[in-house]
């Protein structure tokens, strides 16, 4: 059985989420055999990197330095082998403004968008840019930070006297606001794992908030969201959002597992965004998928595991 670092907490306003899953990570990989430390982001974690012998690092870190690949790449530098996407594919992936136009490209359909940098917000005014962005995108709309997760600074917004408020939200989570069509339709989550054998989408997962909107209260309180596992969808729809997530994971470079959220409008998935660091709470998405195509929780993560050590094996 291998050393198992898991990694969670962090700095990030998604702090209490990323611990939730790590003591879940972290049961569910000592129930399978594995040594685990618990670890945070703090000044001690090279010490203990360098203290555990020939450690495999399960990261289940949320937002910022988590998902932005800073962390990751560090791991390669001091050559530990990690669960999860690269750095640098991460950092794509984690940016809306950056993933959303590369799986466009790849003919993915993705709602009508713009990207609004904080310092142009300032300095053009709210008031001159409020009625180009109505005429673009149209309401309602949503508006999000590019670089944010949990649904954290994310407001619907269907008139332009409500959107300075939702834009100035959105821009205290980071420097760039995403602008974009809000898409009425069936909310629905699609993982993708690959323990060495090439990615395998999972059962799709809907999403029905009691409260109509899947904000960060829906996804973290139990009983504030109905979640039905596999999506109530026509096999036909079903197969074409496994094929997105499949899509997304590949030109975005991702590997081991992710996450793309999507709505079905009319039979049509559209994209949404696509997440390198899933949440594995009671709540969270993926292990719900796991559950819902038969395996076990425990069982893949001990797989993800196994893959990131024989991958650091391959390279030597």
């Amino acid at each position: 059985m291998t050393n198992v670092i898991v990694l969670a907490g962090g700095l990030s306003h998604e702090r209490d989420v990323s611990l939730r899953s790590g003591r879940r990570v972290a049961q569910a990989l000592r129930e399978t055999g594995h040594t685990v430390v618990e670890a945070d982001v703090n000044a001690d974690l090279v010490q203990t990197l360098a203290s555990v012998s020939d450690p495999v690092v399960f990261p289940v870190l949320h937002g910022g330095a988590g998902e932005d690949g800073a962390l990751r790449s560090v791991f390669d530098l001091l050559g530990v082998p990690y669960v999860g996407s690269s750095g640098p594919a991460a950092r794509a992936a984690f940016d809306k403004a950056v993933a959303t136009p590369i799986v466009a490209q790849a003919g993915i359909r993705t709602p009508r968008a713009s990207a609004l940098p904080h310092d142009m917000f300032r300095e053009l005014g709210a008031a001159n840019l409020i009625g180009a962005l109505a005429e673009r995108i149209g309401f309602p709309m949503m508006v999000k930070p590019a670089r944010s997760g949990s649904a954290l600074g994310c407001t619907k917004v269907s008139t332009a006297a409500e959107l300075p408020a939702a834009v100035v939200a959105a821009f205290s989570y980071g420097e760039i606001a995403i602008v974009e069509e809000f898409i009425e339709g069936v909310e629905v989550a699609v993982s993708v794992i690959d323990t060495g054998e090439g990615p395998r989408a999972l059962p799709g997962v809907e999403i029905q908030p009691r409260s109509g909107l899947y904000d960060y209260t829906a996804r973290y309180t139990a009983g504030a969201t109905r979640f039905l596992a596999p999506a109530d969808l026509d096999a036909e729809v079903a197969e074409a959002c496994a094929e997105m997530a499949l899509t997304a994971h590949r030109v975005l470079g991702l590997r081991d597992l992710s996450r793309t959220d999507l709505i079905v409008r009319d039979g049509v998935p559209v994209f949404l965004e696509v997440n390198v660091a899933p949440g594995m709470t009671e709540t969270s998405l993926l292990p719900l998928a796991i559950e819902a195509s038969d395996g076990s929780f425990a069982d893949v993560c001990a797989a993800l595991v196994a893959a990131a050590r024989t991958r650091i094996e391959g390279v030597a």
